[in-house]
């Protein structure tokens, strides 16, 4: 198969196929779903932090040679930055859209689609450097990048449907977010393979926007529920998330 065309399949996978996923939360009671979802979170942070720090780093720094190490790291407080200024940025915009609460809820499905699009937009980016690199990173980068859309996405679905939209409108607005996946690919491709020597800095990114998601979005999240069996169960989730991340490398590898 084209390596374009196995990028545009694994990012409409990591984009559009975890928002479809995220569509089974809808057929389950709402004390289940708000029962399997800090699992899914907590499972979400593992693949983060495993992707990040078993695949792309090691990857990037291998990629880049001893002599260019210190460039990798540069290039992952630069991706911390960006996510940051990004993250402020959304937030900012939130705050200053409306002051009647009507219009604020409102707006803020709005937001949830735009924040959506770049999102995926990124996503797509980061899949593309990952198979450029190889394709075992790739797939890796995929299953990462699934594991943490899919409670992103059932968490959009509530807001876009706080926000009037109607259950189904909000279904297929989700989904359509997700087609920015494999545009940011089809651009990173063109643009990643021309320069491929930036190529370890672009996976150094990516393990920053992994990190940044996981560290930033998700733990905060997690320390909401401080009860000792809540607690032990996310250390357990947390640690599948990992462990399938180290396997599906080694599988991916061979």
């Amino acid at each position: 198969m084209p390596p374009l065309v196995t990028i545009m399949l694994f990012a409409a996978f990591g984009g559009i196929a975890s928002a479809a996923f995220a569509v089974g939360f809808l057929w389950l009671r709402e004390e289940q779903s708000a029962h399997l979802l800090p699992h899914l979170v907590s499972f979400a942070t593992g693949a983060l932090l495993g992707a990040a720090c078993l695949a792309l780093l090691p990857e990037a720094i291998k990629s880049a040679g001893p002599m260019r190490a210190g460039n990798v790291g540069l290039a992952l407080l630069a991706g911390l930055g960006f996510f940051f200024i990004v993250e402020k940025l959304v937030l900012w915009w939130h705050s200053q859209s409306h002051a009647h609460e009507q219009a604020r809820v409102q707006a803020s499905g709005v937001l949830v689609l735009v924040g959506d699009s770049i999102h995926n937009a990124l996503d797509g980016v980061l899949i593309a450097a990952a198979f450029l690199t190889s394709a075992s990173l790739g797939f890796v980068t995929t299953l990462a990048v699934a594991a943490h859309e899919i409670p992103h996405r059932v968490g959009d679905f509530a807001i876009l449907v706080h926000a009037g939209f109607s259950r189904v409108r909000a279904l297929w607005l989700n989904l359509a977010t997700g087609l920015a996946s494999p545009l940011g690919a089809l651009l990173a491709y063109f643009v990643l393979r021309q320069t491929t020597a930036i190529l370890p800095y672009a996976l150094a990114f990516a393990a920053a926007g992994f990190l940044y998601i996981a560290l930033a979005g998700l733990v905060p999240d997690l320390h909401r529920r401080a009860e000792p069996r809540a607690s032990i169960l996310q250390v357990i989730s947390i640690i599948a998330g990992v462990v399938v991340i180290a396997g599906a490398e080694r599988l991916a590898g061979l």
